[in-house]
C-alpha cells in the first residue's frame, strides 16, 4: 500500500469519526519548537506547572512515544457553542468544560478511527493521544497544516476559529504528508492582548501562566494571589476571553458533538445555589467532566474569591463584537 493510500484511508476514518480537520506529518524531532518552549520555561512562564520541565526530549520528539513510530496524524474537534446569557453573580465556565471531559471524547473517537484504519491497512499499528502524553500538540498541528498559532498561543484553524481540541494518532507507517500553513493569522491585530484583564499575553505570543486566569482557576495550588482581584472576568473555571474577542471566532461554526452538551443542572444553578454548593453536589454534577481536574476545594476557593473581590457586576467578562480578520 502506498503512502498516499495510507493517508487517504486514515484521513477518511478520522473525518468520519466527527473531526473537522485532519493533517499528517512525519514523526520527527521538533527542534525549533523545543527551543521556544525551553525559552518559555526559562522565563518562568510555566508558573507552577513543573511537569513541563520533565520529558523534554520525548515532548519534542513524537518518534519516542512508541517503538517504530513514523507518522503523526493530527485531528481537530470543534467545541464552539454560543454562550447563553448568565445572570449577574453567576460564575462563568470556559467552553471547553461543557459536557463530557474532552480527553475521553477525543481519545475514544480517535481510537475508533485507528481501529477502522487497522482493518483496512495490513500491519498498521498506532497509539492515540489527547493532551494525555508529553507531546507538543499545537506545534504538531501547525506542522500538519491544520492552522497557525495566534498571539494567544492557541491554534487558529482557517475559517473555523480556535475553539478546537487537538488529538493525535501516532502510527508505525510512512504516509504522504501535509505542509505547514505559512500565513500569519494575526497581522496587526492585538485584540487578545488588549482584552486579557490580567495582561498574560505578550506581544511575542508568549502567555505567562502565572498571570493567566485559566491557569489560576484550574492548575494553581493555594490561595489566589490578590493581583487577580477584579481581573477574573467572572470565570470560576478556565477562561475564554482571548478567544471570545478573536476575529477568527466571529465566523466559528457551532459544534455538533452530543458529548459536549452542557449539563442542564449546571444551567439551572443560581448565585444562591452556588454559595451553598456541597462536595457531593460537585462530584455528582461534574463527574466525567474537565472541571474535576481542579477538584472541589479549588473550585470553592475560586467561587469564594470571585464573591469576595469581584462582586455582582464588577470585573465581569462580556463577549465582544468581532470583525473578520
Amino acid at each position: 500500500m502506498t503512502p498516499g493510500e495510507i493517508s487517504h484511508i486514515i484521513r477518511s476514518e478520522v473525518l468520519a469519526a466527527g473531526f473537522e480537520r485532519c493533517g499528517i506529518t512525519p514523526a520527527i524531532e521538533l527542534t525549533e519548537e523545543k527551543a521556544l518552549m525551553e525559552r518559555w520555561i526559562a522565563a518562568g512562564c510555566h508558573a507552577g506547572m513543573n511537569y513541563l520541565e520533565r520529558n523534554q526530549d520525548k515532548r519534542s520528539n513524537p518518534a519516542l512515544l512508541f517503538e517504530g513510530a513514523r507518522t503523526v496524524v493530527v485531528a481537530a474537534l470543534n467545541y464552539y457553542r454560543e454562550r447563553e446569557p448568565e445572570a449577574e453573580g453567576e460564575p462563568l465556565f470556559s467552553g471547553y468544560a461543557s459536557g463530557r471531559d474532552y480527553h475521553d471524547v477525543v481519545k475514544q473517537r480517535l481510537q475508533h478511527a485507528l481501529n477502522a484504519s487497522m482493518e483496512r491497512i495490513p500491519g498498521l499499528r498506532g497509539r492515540v493521544f489527547a493532551d494525555s502524553a508529553p507531546l507538543m500538540e499545537k506545534a504538531l498541528a501547525v506542522r500538519a497544516g491544520l492552522g497557525r498559532q495566534g498571539r494567544n498561543s492557541l491554534l487558529i484553524v482557517p475559517g473555523r476559529g480556535s475553539f478546537h481540541f487537538i488529538g493525535e494518532i501516532v502510527i508505525n507507517m510512512e504516509a504522504s504528508y501535509d505542509y505547514p500553513d505559512e500565513t500569519d493569522p494575526c497581522g496587526s491585530c492585538r485584540k487578545c492582548i488588549d482584552a486579557c484583564p490580567s495582561g498574560a499575553i505578550s506581544e511575542k505570543g508568549f502567555v505567562d501562566a502565572s498571570r493567566c486566569i485559566s491557569y489560576i482557576t484550574v492548575e494553581h495550588k493555594g490561595e489566589i494571589p490578590s493581583f487577580f482581584a477584579g481581573r477574573m472576568g467572572g470565570f470560576v473555571f478556565g477562561c475564554d476571553i482571548c478567544q471570545d474577542v478573536c476575529p477568527h471566532n466571529a465566523i466559528a461554526p457551532v459544534h455538533d458533538v452530543p458529548e459536549f452538551t452542557p449539563d442542564p443542572r449546571r444551567q439551572a444553578m443560581t448565585a444562591e445555589k452556588w454559595n451553598h454548593f456541597g462536595r457531593e453536589e460537585f462530584e455528582s454534577m461534574f463527574s466525567g467532566t474537565a472541571v474535576m481536574r481542579c477538584g472541589y476545594e479549588s473550585f470553592m476557593r475560586n467561587l469564594r474569591f470571585l464573591k469576595k473581590v469581584t462582586g455582582p457586576g464588577r470585573g465581569r467578562h462580556r463577549k465582544m463584537n468581532t470583525k473578520k480578520p
